[in-house]
């Protein structure tokens, strides 16, 4: 297994988990700063429920990084999005990098 090189997470995000709804909103962990690669560029993803949906940016991260949808993720930029998907990535042996792809509002 090859991991994504640690030079290439340039980036400093801040993971909220989402801990589920509360009679007053969204419920979120506390903030969990993390090494990322963060991409602003907007493209058509799938949605766990299968809709099709715009994500205005992606962050590739090291794999194990848990994210669950509809966390709170705040940007080098300082903008507050949320996680559509977090998805492994995983060579398979391959020399290819492993990592977790984290598609964003």
């Amino acid at each position: 297994m090859s991991r994504i090189p640690g030079w290439l997470l340039r980036h400093r995000i801040t993971i909220e988990p989402y801990l589920g709804d509360s009679s007053t909103g969204p419920l979120y962990g506390p903030p969990q700063p993390a090494r990322a690669f963060v991409d602003e560029q907007t493209r058509a993803v799938v949605s766990p429920g299968g809709e099709s949906v715009t994500s205005s940016s992606t962050a590739y991260a090291a794999p194990g990084t848990k994210v669950p949808p509809l966390s709170r993720i705040t940007l080098p930029s300082g903008r507050v999005t949320k996680v559509i998907a977090c998805l492994p990535r995983d060579g398979g042996g391959l020399a290819t990098p492993d990592h977790v792809e984290i598609q964003l509002q």
